[in-house]
């Protein structure tokens, strides 16, 4: 039985491989294996959302199986070693979209709707704090699932290259209900 709780400095460790895990085999038939080469020195654990006490784990058995998080400073993705796309600044909920960010499933438990638990979570907790808009930064493996959960293409872009090979990306968007 999966259950769900905010991730602590404990957790740090099974999360970072975790990550490692997904980014990986979950990105397999989307990125060629240099863009999965580079997406491990572009995507990973910010621990701040940790800090922040914004960043969501499952568990089934005790186990981490998936994660992912929200937050109201202005980094739109990258993990603690990407410090030049880490902007600590805090957003306005009034005019600025909180940002969904670090997602990740085991690849033994995709598929099984662990992402989308997370994913409401983390849109109710935004919504609690003021937010009427949420955005994110999509790998083309999680993009199914963000248009399945009503988010909309904002742009196509891609990372800043890693030895010479950039890795797509999509950001987008979505309006939260009341």
């Amino acid at each position: 039985m999966l259950t769900y709780r905010l991730a602590v400095e404990a957790d740090l460790p099974e999360l970072t491989a975790l990550m490692g895990l997904a980014i990986g085999e979950l990105q397999r038939g989307f990125l060629s294996p240099a863009e999965i080469a580079a997406s491990h020195a572009v995507m990973g654990l910010d621990t701040q959302l940790v800090t922040d006490r914004t960043y969501f784990v499952a568990e089934d058995e005790g186990r981490i199986v998936g994660c992912g998080g929200w937050s109201r400073r202005a980094t739109l993705y990258g993990g603690d070693h990407s410090m030049a796309l880490r902007d600590a600044a805090l957003l306005d909920p009034a005019k600025d979209a909180a940002r969904v960010r670090a997602m990740y499933t085991h690849p033994g438990f995709a598929r099984r709707g662990i992402g989308r638990g997370i994913l409401e979570r983390c849109e109710a907790a935004a919504r609690a704090a003021g937010f009427a808009r949420v955005e994110l930064m999509g790998t083309m493996a999680g993009e199914p699932l963000y248009r399945a959960c009503g988010y909309r293409e904002i742009e196509r872009t891609a990372s800043a290259p890693v030895d010479g090979v950039a890795v797509p990306l999509v950001r987008m968007g979505k309006i939260l209900g009341a």
